[in-house]
């Protein structure tokens, strides 16, 4: 299904943060001996029980010397000379390795075996809140309707048809038969052919993000012969609906080539259509929502350029370019009449604009606006249709879905209540169409799923988040506040709490953070949440610079060499809210993973005396060494992110600031953390958490100082529903540990006659 979601870099649930400049050599004039006595007790209280006896890493220094600076790296061995092969093959791990990440794990789990009793608990809570059994609303395309659903007690999306006019549902793929017995399945998508007939899935067995692209009749069962490997799992097809274009990744996961695959013929002769030559670009290949058109995009960060071909054009053909690639101009193209309308920040349209082109000349010479700018007004995606066009817009860190006819003559928003919350836009198979489908929701309310009348103005209400176990939305109090900087900035924190949670000080307070990329953490709602906020947690999200909660400036603003203000900005928000008495200081948990996992380690050794532990999963934390690493698979992509050590100083000296594991402080005591990993994760790699973790136990006072490492999964762990659940419990039984919450069950169970 086609995505509205305007990404020119990855997010995700997914990438990787810088921190500041100097904080590994400041002082730190915050902590006082009383308040570092109070923190020291409060923290050893939660592990002052452990016996178990953590492995120390054999170091093995290497000297690095950039720019006339040197280092010296003790655990430079934990990265495998043959990384490539262990994400095709993790039994090619090295043994000394292997032999290091199982230690690890068995400290973690002699460790915290007090917790299983805990961690069955929260299993058992965050089961009872999904309906196992669930199931998407049908898109409909043509003569069917396509879903997704899910079993009771199944692991993994089952994928659907029916016919539109009803009739009896055909599995197109079921997950749960494909994956039994497998360490590690997920599925990419399950794309169906424009004539119905077929469906071409990609399929990862690893983790490392490598996906086989299979070919299989809908109405036999039958599977085609070939296996393509090496992609990145999506299929686009063509209009003849004998052949689709995907994308092949490289030996060192990058995405390189968007090939031609013509059904039932070797994937070895597949047509080449395009080769990008630049590793810092990533590359895709997507259909305009009219059909008529097949899009193949460069991106990274900072400039994007794009290709196009008619979806009906013979093998072969040479591709159209757009317009030429330029350094700080991004664009992303869709399709109306005869016209390309391009989202872009051209000409200093900071938070974007959108110009339209004729498809017969589409430069820039030839770009017109057709929406102009407004700084402040974040244009995040928009949608064609045939006669409407619908854009996702945020201003004030708030979305907003605004409607349009292509004459702008008549122009309307969808409107909202809540003080903080989430939308999207499903943009769903069809382009002729007057029907609009989005999802609404915030973190106290269940998501909603709406059809929008684009004529009549009405909406349908066609599904609502089911909670099986019982969730009463009036318990919760949802607040959206602004924290000031120290620089001024205005911040926006994301609060939910139940109501009977006092503001006064005397509650546990999460904070999580993600802030990079101009990745937004949305005002989701999330059944996990749940079961710490209603053991009294307050659970707190800053929108930290970085990010792009409140425009394309508030994340030029936390990039770079700025990019120390998403950590200021975090600190500042915790010390703010527990000022507010939202949270204990000394009792405070920082969370967050990937580039948040940076954002966690780098407030750590800014601010270590404002927190009682930190959670860091997947955590990009060996940042000076990986950005350093032009060979690693997102190195040359994200120096626009983070500044190309290699070749700028100026870079080096700010990256090397801030990466958490170069800058342990050994002055001051350090919260307990809980680090995780994945060995087949390539975007933070397996021995990045390890690393930074016999370095923190070596290095830094306080703790205790856990890895828990993944030995059959990759950056977003298990694809597996239940087993995704199991792994959060971890993160969250650690953190009840710290507030001393482990034998507390959820205050809000039975609060409504017993219906939770």
């Amino acid at each position: 299904m086609r995505s509205v979601v305007f990404s020119l870099t990855r997010l995700i649930i997914v990438a990787a943060t810088l921190a500041m400049a100097g904080c590994g050599n400041k002082s730190n004039d915050h902590v006082s001996t009383e308040t570092a006595a109070t923190m020291s007790d409060s923290m050893s209280q939660a592990f002052a029980t452990l016996s178990a006896e953590a492995p120390a890493a054999e170091k093995r220094p290497v000297e690095i010397e950039q720019h006339g600076r040197k280092r010296v790296d003790d655990y430079a061995w934990m990265r495998d000379e043959g990384w490539q092969e262990v994400l095709r093959d993790p039994s090619e791990l090295d043994d000394d390795i292997r032999a290091h990440l199982e230690a690890e794990n068995a400290f973690y789990d002699e460790a915290t075996k007090d917790l299983e009793d805990l961690r069955e608990q929260l299993f058992e809570e965050m089961r009872g809140r999904i309906k196992e059994d669930d199931s998407s609303v049908p898109e409909v395309d043509g003569d069917y309707a396509y879903s997704i659903r899910y079993r009771e007690g199944g692991e993994y999306p089952v994928y659907v048809r029916t016919p539109r006019a009803g009739g009896d549902e055909t599995v197109l793929y079921d997950g749960d038969l494909e994956g039994k017995g497998e360490d590690f399945f997920r599925i990419a998508d399950v794309d169906h052919s424009p004539d119905h007939r077929l469906i071409a899935y990609g399929v990862d067995r690893l983790g490392s993000e490598y996906y086989d692209i299979r070919i299989r009749d809908i109405e036999t069962g039958d599977e085609y012969p070939e296996t393509i490997p090496s992609t990145d799992g999506g299929a686009v097809w063509a209009a003849d609906a004998k052949s689709f274009y995907y994308v092949e990744r490289d030996d060192n996961q990058r995405p390189k080539r968007v090939k031609h695959h013509v059904i039932g013929t070797d994937p070895a002769d597949d047509l080449l259509v395009y080769e990008e030559p630049d590793d810092s670009y990533f590359l895709f290949v997507d259909e305009s929502q009219s059909g008529e058109y097949i899009f193949i995009g460069v991106a990274k960060g900072t400039s994007s350029e794009y290709r196009f071909l008619k979806s009906d054009a013979a093998p072969g053909t040479e591709p159209t370019l757009i317009a030429p690639r330029l350094e700080d101009e991004l664009y992303h193209p869709e399709h109306h009449g005869d016209y390309f309308y391009l989202q872009t920040n051209a000409e200093d349209a900071v938070d974007f604009k959108i110009v339209r082109a004729p498809i017969d000349e589409p430069g820039r010479e030839n770009w017109e606006d057709w929406l102009p700018h407004e700084a402040g007004t974040y244009i995040t995606s928009f949608l064609p249709l045939k006669d409407r066009l619908i854009r996702l817009e945020r201003e004030n860190a708030l979305p907003r879905i605004v409607v349009s006819d292509y004459a702008r003559e008549e122009s309307y928003e969808i409107e909202f209540d809540e003080a903080a919350y989430n939308l999207g836009v499903d943009t769903g198979y069809e382009f002729d169409t007057s029907n609009l489908r989005f999802t609404y929701e915030s973190p106290s309310t269940p998501e909603q799923t709406y059809d929008f009348d684009l004529d009549t103005r009405q909406r349908v209400l066609r599904k609502t988040q089911e909670v099986p176990s019982g969730h009463n939305p009036d318990l919760y109090a949802v607040e959206r506040i602004f924290i000031t900087a120290g620089d001024g900035a205005e911040v926006p924190v994301t609060v939910l709490r139940l109501k009977s949670t006092p503001v006064d000080g005397t509650a546990p307070l999460l904070l999580y953070g993600y802030g990079s990329y101009g990745a937004t953490m949305q005002a989701w709602f999330s059944t996990s949440i749940l079961s710490l906020v209603d053991r009294g947690v307050i659970y707190a999200t800053a929108h930290i610079r970085g990010g792009s909660s409140k425009g394309r400036q508030w994340y030029l603003d936390g990039k770079l060499d700025k990019k120390t203000n998403s950590f200021s900005d975090f600190a500042d928000a915790a010390e703010e809210l527990q000022a507010r008495g939202y949270g204990r200081k000394g009792e405070t948990v920082i969370y967050g993973g990937s580039a948040g996992g940076l954002l966690v380690g780098a407030t750590l050794n800014l601010r270590p005396d404002l927190f009682g532990g930190a959670v860091a999963a997947v955590p990009f934390v060996d940042v000076l060494n990986t950005i350093s690493d032009a060979d690693l698979p997102l190195t040359p992509p994200e120096w626009v992110e983070w500044g190309d050590p290699i070749n700028d100083a100026g870079a080096y000296e700010t990256i090397a600031g801030y990466s958490p594991y170069d800058n342990i402080r050994g002055d001051v005591e350090y919260p307990p953390v809980l680090a995780t990993g994945g060995l087949t994760d390539y975007r933070v790699t397996y021995w990045e958490p390890a690393k930074w973790t016999a370095r923190l136990r070596d290095e830094a006072k306080g703790g205790p100082f856990f890895l828990k490492m993944n030995m059959e999964a990759g950056h977003a762990g298990s694809a597996a529903r239940f087993e995704r659940m199991k792994e959060r419990t971890h993160d969250y039984a650690f953190a009840l540990k710290i507030f001393g919450l482990t034998e507390k069950a959820p205050a809000s169970h039975g609060a409504v006659g017993g219906s939770l």
